[in-house]
């Protein structure tokens, strides 16, 4: 990942910042698919249907905390990115990867 000093530098490319999402939703994406294992475990094995649908309600939330985190990363790097004095041609050159 790439620290703020590289982003305010201009050294962002496509790819980092593909690594930065991947690493935001990773262990996210583990843990709601191991919360709808957990979630057919108890309503087909276990026959305790409520707690199956209440285990099964966490994977969109684990999803949705896992995207605000990832959007409030990415906002703080847009954030450094466009400091002021810098121009939005340069700012978005970086994020692009034309530098």
């Amino acid at each position: 990942m790439a620290s703020t000093q590289q982003l305010s530098e201009g050294e962002v490319s496509g790819e980092a910042a593909e690594q930065v999402g991947e690493q935001a939703m990773g262990p996210a994406f583990l843990a709601a698919a191991a919360s709808v294992g957990l979630s057919w475990y108890y309503f087909f094995l276990r026959g305790e249907k409520q707690r199956g649908l209440f285990v099964g309600l966490w994977p969109p939330t684990i999803l949705a905390f896992a995207s605000y985190f990832n959007q409030r990363r990415m906002a703080q790097q847009l954030e450094t990115l466009t400091k002021p004095g810098t121009s939005l041609k340069n700012a978005l050159d970086s994020v692009m990867g034309n530098r």
